[in-house]
């Protein structure tokens, strides 16, 4: 009888992280912190010849506990990284062309006897100052007059959910240095081959530029669009979602610091895509994604210089991709972390999340040498349902809209969507109902958010509501409003906040 002790079932040993980036060092900081227990080796390999994407700089709140699992000191991490707090985003133009809502983080007002807030203000929307539903969001509300405040005890008030703008190359080299500080040993080099187990078809070696042979016993594939470990040494297959979602090209360019800092992303729709701004504090970030069947390179690069509201600081940078996924992130011995692994257009935010999403459930799967089938299947089913929620979520934003404008809208507009997005818009439409699923990242309010923004509006509501005293709960709707507002009022600005928090030396001249 095999034994958790005995040379087929031994434990890992050595972990070899295939990239740097944003993927590779987060990696490498999870695992200094989680997996050096002083017998496991852990090393990274990156060439300084090869650049990084490194165009996505806005999150969702789960980095907050990512940062705080790993031993990151939020002042040190927003100086490092010339970072800002993220309320949510705002979204211009994305159903007619003249319309704006803000997909905000946390939840609007409060449930009352159970039922849901947002059945309550379906049913009462209509009476006078009970007002739209971003009123009632403390992240909103807070967003659009640019304040930002931690939660404190001497002012009784609903939290702000947030998360943050960085610049990822900084917060690349943040966390390199926390993970060298933690025992992981960076290695100069480019990766040219792999050595495969003859007998298990497992990577035994990377071989580097220089002749270096470099074994391990799990390898993290964090090398890009490339995937060469999982793409090309493996031959993983890679799923192609762009039927669903068109844009398959990004030009990025930064510009000069605005004023005021705003506490928000902003995705404005174009014609054939959209536009990111995502303000730092010693930058302000911009982007153009696309679709090159409806926009050439250089229409798309002259449409976003045009729409800056600052000066540019370096020529634009164009970058292709292709929206889908490997049919599994793990095989055999290799799991791969953000792009090696798939790609979703960074319209919600959630490429470094799927990063972080995949190191905890490596983590929680985490094998011993003989990789066992079940954590590995487990582990492939998790993560397809993570990035097909994600991918769902995506679609309705171009899918829910009224433009007619363009080629680019008159297809996402009609064309046929994944079933379970169908459902979603099919319960919504009748009464409301909104269902997550299982590990689903994006809850209620969201959902929520983005289908009452783009004019999706249901034909009726929850009838339990009615069971309540209509007139008791449109006052208790009032009281709210006014409440969320004056909260938001007595905080200081976003740009004071940073400035007293942690000002990375930009933000102090735009302080008042």
């Amino acid at each position: 009888m095999t034994t958790a002790c005995s040379p087929a079932r031994s434990p890992i040993r050595k972990v070899v992280i295939v990239g740097g980036g944003t993927a590779g060092w987060m990696a490498a900081a999870a695992a200094a912190r989680f997996l050096n227990d002083g017998t496991r080796e852990i090393v990274l390999i990156e060439s300084d010849a090869i650049g990084t994407v490194g165009v996505g700089e806005a999150t969702i709140p789960p980095i907050l506990g990512f940062n705080q699992l790993i031993g990151v000191d939020e002042r040190d991490f927003m100086a490092a990284t010339g970072a800002t707090f993220k309320l949510g985003i705002e979204f211009v133009g994305w159903d007619t062309g003249q319309d704006r809502y803000m997909h905000a983080f946390g939840g609007h007002g409060r449930d009352i006897q159970g039922l849901a807030f947002h059945q309550l203000w379906l049913k009462l929307r209509d009476r006078a100052g009970v007002g739209g539903l971003d009123g009632y969001s403390p992240s909103a509300v807070a967003a659009y007059l640019g304040r930002f405040a931690h939660p404190d005890p001497a002012r009784p008030a609903p939290p702000l959910a947030y998360a943050y703008h960085f610049d990822a190359g900084l917060y690349a080299a943040f966390l390199r240095r926390l993970a060298e500080a933690g025992g992981v040993v960076r290695i100069e080099g480019q990766i040219t081959g792999t050595d495969r187990d003859g007998e298990t078809g497992h990577v035994g070696a990377v071989r580097l530029d220089d002749g270096t042979t470099v074994a391990g016993d799990l390898f993290i594939d964090c090398s890009g669009f490339r995937s060469l470990l999982l793409g090309e040494a493996l031959g993983v297959p890679f799923e192609d979602w762009s039927h669903w979602l068109p844009c398959d090209r990004a030009v990025a360019v930064p510009t000069e610091p605005s004023t005021p800092i705003l506490p928000y992303t902003r995705a404005t729709a174009r014609p054939a895509g959209w536009q990111w701004r995502i303000p730092l504090q010693h930058r302000t970030g911009n982007g153009h994604v696309y679709a090159s069947a409806h926009m050439s390179d250089d229409e798309a690069a002259a449409l976003l210089l045009a729409n800056l509201d600052a000066k540019p600081t370096a020529d634009p940078r164009h970058i292709r991709f292709k929206a889908g996924r490997r049919a599994r992130m793990w095989e055999g011995n290799v799991v791969a972390l953000g792009l090696a692994g798939g790609f979703l257009e960074p319209l919600e935010s959630t490429s470094i999340h799927l990063i972080q999403t995949g190191i905890s459930k490596l983590f929680a799967l985490f094998p011993d040498s003989g990789f066992g089938a079940v954590e590995r299947d487990e582990y492939n089913r998790l993560m397809g349902d993570a990035y097909t929620s994600v991918r769902d979520f995506i679609i309705l934003h171009y899918h829910a809209t009224r433009r007619d404008d363009s080629a680019f809208w008159r297809h996402v507009r009609t064309m046929p969507v994944p079933d379970g997005l169908t459902r979603k818009l099919s319960l919504f439409r009748e009464k409301g109902r909104i269902f997550r699923y299982d590990d689903e990242l994006f809850g209620i309010p969201s959902w929520v958010q983005v289908l009452l923004g783009q004019n999706v509006v249901p034909v009726g509501y929850d009838p339990i509501v009615d069971a309540l005293d209509a007139d008791r709960v449109a006052d208790a709707l009032r009281q709210m409003r006014a409440t969320t507002l004056r909260s938001a009022q007595a905080l200081p600005t976003h740009a004071d906040f940073i400035a007293r928090h942690a000002p990375s030396g930009a933000a102090r001249q735009f302080a008042k």
